[in-house]
């Protein structure tokens, strides 16, 4: 591939230093772009992500600054302090109207990641109306309108508007990129996508191997016995997550008198409600969010490490901590359907098992099974650093979405889609 530099305009709503979910994402691509010679700005939000508040505690409005070399502009938008598809919508309009609103120069390429959608179809909406338009590209972190269904936050008109909402961007826009290859099919089919303009670039593991003694460490600051079997759940505590299984399960194993220690590290907008449902559970601990140099040793200091899905959640995402789970080397037990996304990357990592979403009786066994089997863990563990060296890639990701760019701004010139040909 013949290399050139090329302006790029990343759009989306997360950067860093959210430290979960997308924004580690795409900041990471935003800066591998300029460490690779590219002329890359990045128009976000101000950090409010997993807790759901600003982080800042401040009220600026819009804000500029340069982290590792990659020009970051902050605007301020709506959070929503309760789960809502209308507090969602508010907070993605606000974000888009600010984009609209804003100069983006002379990009060659947008790239708009979605969620959040309705701000990325504003910003398709303009970039086509530009003199000199830019070419754009859509990377499509969550499938919107199998998410609507399957945690069935919308229906009726809701949901079918947000279904043509999506269809919209993702056909409007010049080419596609979806971090699993299970989104093209719903894309081709129920939205009219040209597979030919969709291209997979998988998510790549951004969390470095845990340090044994760091996390002998973090496990004894915990007061975490040897006997114990943790098992953690790290990351968001939001409505997908569905962890009020975990609860039961955690009531399950101080009824039995169970070794076993559920731990739900982070944040999110069912924090609260899930810790007053589990204030009298012994066998269930809350960690509030560590930094990025301690989050390898929380891990590492685990026995089991923990995905939990609502009933129903399966093909609208891959969880993104399972890329981390997987280069800590430690093994998973995944509570999720077994159709789903999650359920297919362990069976093809090897680095753990699943039981139904909604068994905490299997969970919990499944659990202390692995947990007390250390050289079932530990060979589920080297799959899943396996895993991490052959299929999720950092720079292997680079590579591709440096490719699919360059590809962007070259039909821009040409006046093709690529993939049209």
């Amino acid at each position: 591939m013949a290399h050139r530099s090329v302006k790029v305009a990343i759009f989306g709503i997360n950067y860093a230093p959210e430290p979960t979910g997308i924004a580690p994402y795409t900041t990471g691509l935003a800066k591998g772009l300029a460490e690779r010679g590219h002329d890359v700005q990045v128009l976000t939000g101000y950090p409010h992500y997993p807790q759901w508040r600003r982080a800042d505690g401040g009220s600026g409005f819009r804000s500029e600054e340069v982290l590792d070399g990659v020009r970051v502009r902050r605007f301020s938008h709506h959070v929503p302090r309760q789960l809502s598809w209308v507090g969602r919508a508010a907070m993605e309009m606000t974000f888009g109207l600010q984009l609209l609103t804003s100069r983006w120069g002379r990009p060659e390429v947008i790239v708009c990641v979605t969620p959040p959608l309705l701000a990325a179809v504003s910003v398709i909406g303009r970039a086509r109306l530009t003199v000199r338009r830019p070419a754009v590209g859509i990377l499509v972190q969550d499938l919107y309108s199998r998410g609507v269904a399957e945690t069935a936050v919308a229906s009726g008109l809701a949901a079918h508007a947000v279904s043509v909402a999506e269809a919209a961007a993702t056909r409007l826009a010049d080419g596609v990129a979806v971090i699993h290859a299970g989104f093209t099919p719903h894309l081709s089919e129920r939205l009219g996508v040209d597979v030919r303009r969709v291209r997979e670039i998988r998510n790549w593991t951004h969390v470095n191997a845990p340090d044994p003694l760091a996390s002998v460490a973090f496990r004894r600051e915990r007061g975490w016995g040897a006997d114990e079997i943790v098992i953690l759940h790290a990351g968001n505590m939001g409505y997908k997550q569905g962890l009020e299984n975990v609860v039961a399960a955690a009531e399950l194993a101080a009824r039995a008198n169970s070794k076993a220690r559920f731990v739900l590290l982070g944040d999110g907008n069912q924090r609260l409600s899930l810790e007053a449902i589990a204030a009298s559970v012994p066998t269930l601990e809350f960690v509030p969010p560590v930094s990025d140099e301690d989050f390898p040793s929380a891990l590492g200091a685990a026995d089991v490490l923990l995905v939990n899905e609502r009933p129903g959640v399966a093909q609208m995402a891959v969880p993104s901590k399972l890329t981390s789970y997987f280069s800590s080397g430690k093994p998973i037990v995944a509570a999720t359907d077994t159709a789903g996304f999650a359920a297919g990357e362990l069976a093809a990592s090897g680095a753990g098992v699943c039981v139904p979403a909604d068994r905490p009786d299997l969970l919990l066994s499944e659990a202390v099974r692995i947990g007390t089997d250390h050289a079932l863990g530990a060979r589920m563990g080297d799959a899943g650093r396996s895993y991490c060296t052959t299929v999720l890639s950092g720079e292997a990701a680079l590579d591709r979405y440096e490719e699919w760019i360059i590809d962007l701004a070259n039909g821009r010139r040409s006046g093709c889609r690529p993939g049209s040909n």
